[in-house]
């Protein structure tokens, strides 16, 4: 099992914990109280830093019920950590867009996270053809 060292910067959210058995992201919370109005954006502070494993990286995304339960989406739509991120004052945030009126309170959940492995060095070989089977077009089902 790989360890990760982290820093709270707070005393007022949950400490991190694995969902042993729903999902391997971890549930991040506010560390502070923030009100938005609609078109506002701010960097909302996640209480913690960490210094991840050489190899690995974090993503970084909105839970589910985010913008049901708040109306803010993350204005990176998804953000990308790596261990290099590692500083004693390299805090975590959370960058909120706001599409109404919001308050976000200390100790909510907001945002959740993964630690995957980097991808590996790649190359690219050009072709004129792909062997591969042709679904049609864009996505999955195709073009209509």
């Amino acid at each position: 099992m790989e360890r990760v060292k982290i820093k709270y910067f707070t005393d007022k959210i949950d400490k991190l914990a694995c969902i042993g058995g729903k999902s391997d992201w971890i549930d991040l919370r506010a560390a502070e109280n923030v009100t938005l109005k609609k078109g506002d954006f701010k960097l909302i502070s996640i209480g913690v830093a960490m210094a991840l494993p050489e190899g690995y990286e974090a993503h970084l995304v909105p839970r589910s019920s985010t913008f049901k339960n708040f109306g803010v989406i993350q204005a990176n739509s998804v953000g990308i950590i790596d261990n290099s991120y590692c500083g004693d004052n390299d805090v975590w945030c959370f960058p909120a867009f706001a599409v109404r009126d919001t308050e976000i309170h200390v100790n909510d959940r907001i945002c959740q996270f993964r630690i995957v492995k980097n991808q590996p060095a790649v190359g690219f070989d050009e072709v004129v053809f792909l062997e591969g089977n042709d679904r049609g077009g864009f996505g999955s089902t195709g073009m209509s």
